[in-house]
């Protein structure tokens, strides 16, 4: 073998399918989970110890968002929250020894099927032009001119990503909308595309809400709490994301705060359309072949 060939069939890329199937039977029953009236502490549990149950474990916690929220948000300690008449997207992550995969589906309870439809319709667009070789602002370009087409806007300024060892983001970012400089797609690339339209302005902000975090570096802290709050999370996540509700400690969100204070974790606030919109998402993750790309989180 070259040192340009890869070897599709190593084990690394074994775990991404297998975390990918799984992901893929978890994501499809917890969406049918959805609905009005029914918690989003219930949905979320259930598919995290689903995953558990099925000998892997979640790459990130659950994201619940609602109507306007785009991404990060997860239910907290005793959240009561319940389903109302709202566009609900699911983003959900499974790793196996490091190794991972990523999917988000939106379950339409507003009324708004089209605003489903422009994203779903601009992933598989997407998905057609994937292979090595292709620039990833030619992608970007393919997802904003369908979400467009729908009479709405693209979320520029989030983006696809690709998906490393312990690390859910990495290179190459898959642009939802055109760029003049993208990134050239190779032969075993691990990414993950994520098409979000709005009928709103097309750009997040961040708001004050943090439910989940993740490890920026491991240091000493004196506080006995945080301490075995670090132990876990250095031990159990690593370098993946983590809910308040993940944590075995007393006090939880004191320890983040103190954690958080002497930065050894950063949050990740609610990202929320910037015009208070509604948000829809599709996403899958893929490995890019010579031509073309395997689906690893395809409902079979």
């Amino acid at each position: 073998m070259s040192e340009t060939e890869v070897d599709l069939d190593a084990e690394k890329y074994e775990k991404h399918r297998e975390a990918g199937r799984i992901l893929a039977e978890v994501r499809d029953e917890a969406a049918e989970m959805v609905e009005v009236g029914v918690s989003h502490l219930e949905v979320a549990e259930w598919a995290e110890n689903e995953i558990r149950d099925r000998g892997a474990q979640p790459a990130f916690p659950v994201n619940i968002s609602i109507d306007e929220e785009a991404a990060h948000a997860t239910p907290g300690i005793d959240d009561d929250a319940t389903f109302g008449e709202e566009m609900v997207n699911l983003d959900i992550g499974v790793c196996i020894d490091g190794w991972l995969a990523d999917t988000a589906i939106t379950v339409d309870l507003s009324g708004n099927p089209e605003l489903v439809e422009a994203s779903e319709e601009a992933l598989d667009a997407a998905l057609e032009l994937v292979e090595a070789g292709v620039d990833t602002g030619t992608i970007g370009a393919e997802i904003e001119d369908v979400i467009t087409s729908y009479g709405f806007n693209p979320v520029v300024n989030l983006t696809g990503h690709g998906l490393g060892h312990w690390e859910q983001h990495t290179p190459p970012n898959i642009p939802n909308r055109a760029v003049s400089q993208g990134t050239t797609l190779e032969v075993g690339d691990v990414v993950a595309i994520e098409p979000f339209a709005t009928d709103g302005s097309g750009k997040v902000s961040e708001g004050s809400k943090e439910e989940i975090f993740a490890l920026e570096r491991d240091r000493s802290v004196r506080d006995r709490n945080a301490r075995q709050a670090l132990e876990q999370i250095t031990e159990e996540f690593r370098t993946l994301p983590f809910a308040t509700r993940w944590l075995d400690v007393s006090r939880p969100k004191m320890a983040l705060r103190r954690l958080k204070s002497q930065n050894v974790v950063h949050g990740y606030p609610v990202l929320k359309e910037a015009a208070g919109k509604l948000v829809s998402q599709k996403e899958h993750t893929v490995i890019v072949t010579e031509d073309g790309c395997e689906v690893t989180t395809e409902s079979l």
